[in-house]
């Protein structure tokens, strides 16, 4: 049987939410090569996707975190997924930006946070977790207890692990890289002669090079 992070793996590729091109990398805006993209956005323009992310984020929180009384969700890409948890668990909702609004009251946090909530932040990606632990510290400085962060996929970066143990934030995924070479390689996404390059990548992504 499929696990979850498979089964996840395999709908981002089929719907190119996630890219795959090894043998012609990216180079993401912060400068670095890469034989990865990903945009899970792209997840809520197709239902079945959508509901079954949904589905399992709300399953993962009942289960590991049945305390929560809030979702908050990690701006832009984890908005409307955050959303339809919040909504399907009648929890209340309040999303982070990245940046202050530049007018008005200049929120940080768009919603109403309460001081001493038990909250679950919901990401869309994790890299080097630097974007997703800013999330974190703002909920926190709003006066609630971050219980636990639940994404969708993540790299699987030694760099986030470590970000991730400093701040004291458990971290679920409902899939990962690993899970996603197993279902490229199933499907015939990429063949087993890219696999060393894709592993060295994930290994130290800011100073790898493309073979040429």
């Amino acid at each position: 049987m499929k696990t979850v992070a498979h089964l996840l793996a395999e709908k981002l590729l089929k719907i190119n939410a996630i890219k795959l091109q090894p043998a012609n990398p990216f180079v993401w805006a912060s400068g670095w090569n890469s034989p990865i993209y990903t945009d899970n956005r792209l997840t809520l323009s197709y239902p079945d996707v959508r509901t079954f992310i949904k589905t399992e984020l709300t399953r993962v929180i009942m289960e590991t975190y049945p305390e929560a009384e809030a979702i908050a969700g990690v701006a832009t890409g984890a908005i409307a997924q955050g959303a339809l948890v919040a909504d399907t668990l009648n929890l209340p909702y309040a999303y982070i930006r990245s940046t202050p609004k530049d007018h008005g009251l200049e929120n940080l946090i768009e919603g109403d946070l309460r001081m001493g909530q038990k909250v679950v932040i919901i990401e869309d990606l994790v890299s080097t977790g630097k974007s997703s632990l800013k999330a974190v510290e703002a909920v926190r400085k709003a006066g609630c207890e971050v219980i636990g962060m639940v994404a969708l996929f993540t790299y699987g970066f030694p760099v986030a692990q470590a970000n991730f143990e400093q701040a004291g934030v458990n971290l679920t995924t409902l899939s990962n890289y690993n899970a996603l070479l197993e279902a490229a390689l199933e499907t015939n996404y990429i063949t087993h002669s890219y696999i060393a390059t894709l592993e060295q990548w994930r290994t130290d992504p800011a100073n790898w090079t493309p073979s040429r």
